[in-house]
């Protein structure tokens, strides 16, 4: 599970791109309980959805051009600008060039070959989240696209991941793990074939997909349909998982939720 040691292709910040961000606020806090906090005018309506005063995402307007609303998994990367240059020998595309976000760090955007998009966060003042894997923030983060083994062959030459394959009816799922350390440890995420598992049709479209822990699977789906929001999978038991469910917000954004297996 994700925590906040960040270290090279650690998930260290998650985003929301909203046409509305005010409606925006009012669901995720519906939903989490979040509370929002102002980044400052000079911020262009950006700020932070925090838990008790702890950062566990972020919220902003959409800025391009027929960009729909979606939320953006950044991972950890100590020099933004080799990582571009990997990106784009690896055959991904640098849709945002690395630019300096007043101080706290280095941002940069990019598309991978097969059509998700991702960021990276160099380290400045700010490190990344402050809280995650607790009950309503960050806790796993998962890429569908059509090829998986090519996926993981781009994301290793671009962060050095790992992987290890488990079997599951009807599919076989790739748990990634930063290069650093003990690998079940540095485990944060997994790559699923476009269309296998959760999210029905709403997984055909290759994205990375963040699940947010909750302690209620049912009730958070609950509050988001009566919110606004569209359930796409029903709450459903994964063995040796937790209890998952995806959904999207009212403006298209989709997520996913997870209680953890408590044996897990």
């Amino acid at each position: 599970m994700l925590g906040t040691d960040f270290r090279t292709g650690s998930p260290n910040w998650l985003d929301l791109g909203s046409p509305d961000t005010d409606a925006a606020v009012a669901f995720y806090s519906s939903v989490f309980g979040w509370q929002f906090a102002s980044a400052g005018p000079e911020a262009g309506g950006y700020g932070f959805f925090q838990v008790a005063g702890k950062t566990v995402a972020a919220l902003g307007p959409l800025t391009e051009a027929g960009a729909k609303s979606a939320w953006m998994i950044h991972f950890n990367s100590p020099d933004v600008r080799a990582t571009a240059e990997s990106v784009r020998s690896g055959g991904g595309r640098v849709r945002m060039e690395p630019m300096d976000v007043m101080g706290e760090g280095w941002l940069a955007q990019f598309t991978d070959p097969q059509g998700a998009e991702f960021a990276c966060w160099q380290p400045g003042k700010t490190a990344g989240l402050e809280l995650t894997s607790a009950p309503n923030s960050f806790v796993w983060a998962e890429l569908h696209v059509p090829d998986p083994v090519a996926a993981v062959r781009f994301y290793g030459g671009v962060f050095g991941w790992r992987y290890a394959e488990m079997q599951a009816p009807g599919m076989t799922y790739r748990v990634l793990s930063i290069a650093d350390g003990d690998q079940e440890d540095g485990s944060f995420g997994g790559v699923a074939e476009q269309g296998e598992g959760a999210g029905g049709a709403s997984a055909m479209v290759p994205r990375w997909v963040p699940y947010f822990a909750v302690a209620d699977t049912d009730a958070t789906v609950t509050a988001i349909e009566g919110n606004g929001g569209e359930v796409l999978m029903p709450a459903a038991d994964v063995p040796e998982v937790g209890r998952i469910a995806w959904a999207s917000d009212p403006a298209g954004a989709v997520f996913a939720l997870l209680k953890p297996d408590p044996r897990m």
